[in-house]
């Protein structure tokens, strides 16, 4: 653990004074944001902690894409960088997908508000995709594969030595059930990833966060959200489905979708049936 970021117990101490009781909507308001943002910083702070995601002297890719998980994690990152008892880098990428109506100006703006060192790449992935893929199929998996793929190269080539993605909580509960629904695996999104090429290490540190209060938090913050005109316009994905029927668990079993993000980091293989995972033959040698 030694020279790794544990920022749920260095810098989020429990010393937030509780919210006054007040009738003015300003301060009320006030009061909920930072509540959120305490539980954001906490989640996050303890996502970092418990998979040493960040270590001293990281320089730390932050992709962001526009979204409202995006300017999350970058905004976390940030927060959590200035308490830090250790010094790692934050830059943020975009990558330009060519996609019509894509404001260019958005994120450079952005970024150059607050202060954040940033920069653009561009690839025409979005032709690409339209190219391949016929009218009216699912284009996220070729997307997301160019794209993971110009990313990646963009990171060794600058010598970044984390890359960060704003993946949640919600996400990656629903990649579990896509899984099992359509690929009779269990298999999830894990919050700390070796590329398949052993070259870039891929973070999540929002893995812990609920989608719920990332809304919620991008919504008072006001940021300038870009929508993905590639994938917004497919309302019959497979992941919306999924993201439905948790939903629902949500409303009628208040607790489940908790407890299935839980599920994810309490495996037992020995209580499964992958034999790869556990040596059943081998019982009775022992």
């Amino acid at each position: 653990m030694r020279g790794y970021l544990c920022l749920l117990y260095v810098i989020l101490p429990n010393t937030m004074e509780p919210a006054k009781t007040t009738n003015n909507k300003t301060q009320a308001k006030a009061s909920e944001l930072r509540k959120l943002s305490k539980r954001l910083l906490h989640h996050t702070g303890q996502a970092i902690a418990d998979y040493q995601m960040i270590a001293a002297g990281d320089r730390v890719m932050v992709c962001l894409s526009g979204g409202k998980d995006s300017y999350t994690l970058l905004d976390m990152l940030l927060q959590l960088q200035k308490k830090a008892p250790l010094e790692f880098v934050i830059h943020a990428i975009n990558l330009d997908q060519k996609q019509p109506g894509f404001p260019p100006q958005v994120i450079p703006e952005y970024c150059a508000g607050i202060g954040v060192n940033f920069r653009v790449i561009e690839q025409d992935t979005y032709s690409v995709v339209k190219r391949v893929i016929p009218l009216g199929q699912t284009t996220c998996g070729l997307c997301s594969r160019l794209r993971r793929g110009a990313l990646y190269s963009y990171a060794i080539k600058n010598g970044y030595t984390k890359i960060a993605l704003g993946h949640h909580r919600d996400d990656i509960i629903e990649t579990l059930f896509l899984n099992m629904f359509n690929g009779g695996r269990i298999k999830a999104m894990p919050p700390k990833l070796l590329s398949d090429d052993g070259k870039n290490i891929v973070i999540r540190p929002l893995a812990y966060c609920s989608e719920a209060d990332i809304s919620a938090y991008a919504e008072q913050q006001d940021f300038p959200i870009i929508p993905c005109n590639l994938c917004g316009s497919q309302p019959n994905l497979q992941r919306q489905a999924i993201k439905s029927m948790l939903s629902e668990w949500g409303l009628k079993h208040p607790g489940r979708v908790e407890n299935i993000a839980r599920a994810i980091r309490n495996g037992s293989p020995s209580q499964l049936a992958d034999t790869e995972l556990f040596d059943f033959a081998g019982l009775e040698k022992k």
